[in-house]
């Protein structure tokens, strides 16, 4: 159950409609980088959490104050896009003035779909894409996700500051900045809480790594690919103790370790070309075609 006031989270003031700047504002509402994404992800990974109750409650806690700074977002947009610098102002009085803010940097959508108004779309008029949303059952995974969802958050909006010179704007800004600051440390602080990196990592911890095994040194060995033989670039996954603790960081020149893949012919029923049907795992195989076939 969620509740609403119809007070803004934050002040929203615009001094200087800037349709451009609207536009501009969207990759924070709806891109890759924007609040909606993250409010769909910590909402579905919630919504799916099974583990002790206070994790499922912080992402409830977090995605509804997101909410929040959606309608603040939209808001800004809509106040950017109620009118236009001086300039374009006097063009639009001697022409459409849906053209004209247009033609001042405005997406053509947030008229002719949006009513003068917000898109779930990014800063080029792409739809809000549900697949960026990460929940993937694993808590520590997840964690890591909404850290990054938060770091590129801030830095769209860091950029975005320096887009404008609206102090109203500048102050929005300034406040979602502080507040994706609070929560990159947030999630970060629940996996040191789970024990840091040597706790979680690798993810899935539950897989039995420790297990003796053939492959276990992949597990710490940074591979080079360079054909020239140039040396690794060193650095501290290259030597000493790995991060989870269980191994030693080295280095090793990847070098092949199967054989040539030797596939089948392909299905006649798949209908190949007739060429295709000769080898395919050491072995030759005619194709009978029959005229009128």
């Amino acid at each position: 159950m969620y509740f609403h006031d119809k007070r803004l989270m934050f002040p929203v003031r615009v001094e200087t409609p800037d349709p451009l700047f609207a536009k501009m504002l969207q990759q924070a509402l709806g891109g890759y980088e924007g609040e909606i994404r993250v409010v769909f992800q910590y909402l579905f990974q919630a919504w799916n959490s099974r583990g002790p109750e206070k994790y499922r409650d912080l992402r409830l806690h977090t995605a509804t104050e997101d909410l929040g700074h959606i309608e603040m977002l939209a808001t800004a947009i809509a106040l950017n896009l109620e009118g236009s610098p001086e300039a374009v102002q006097m063009e639009a009085a001697r022409h459409n003035p849906m053209v004209a803010a247009v033609m001042g940097g405005m997406n053509p959508r947030a008229y002719l779909s949006g009513g003068m108004g917000a898109l779930a779309a990014d800063s080029e008029g792409n739809p809000f894409d549900g697949s960026w949303v990460v929940s993937t059952g694993n808590l520590a995974a997840d964690l890591y996700a909404n850290a990054e969802g938060e770091m590129l958050n801030q830095v769209a909006l860091s950029r975005l500051f320096s887009m404008t010179d609206d102090p109203g704007m500048k102050e929005m800004l300034r406040f979602l900045i502080s507040r994706d600051a609070m929560h990159q440390q947030q999630w970060l602080a629940v996996i040191e809480e789970l024990g840091g990196h040597p706790g979680v990592l690798p993810i899935p911890n539950s897989f039995p790594h420790d297990e003796d095994h053939e492959t276990r040194e992949f597990a710490y060995t940074f591979l080079t690919t360079s054909a020239d033989g140039t040396p690794a670039p060193a650095g501290r996954w290259t030597s000493g103790p790995s991060l989870d603790g269980r191994g030693e960081f080295g280095v090793k020149h990847l070098q092949p370790m199967g054989e040539e893949p030797r596939l089948a012919p392909p299905m006649p029923s798949t209908f190949p070309e007739v060429q295709e049907l000769v080898g395919g795992a050491g072995e030759d195989t005619t194709l009978i075609v029959t005229p009128g076939d």
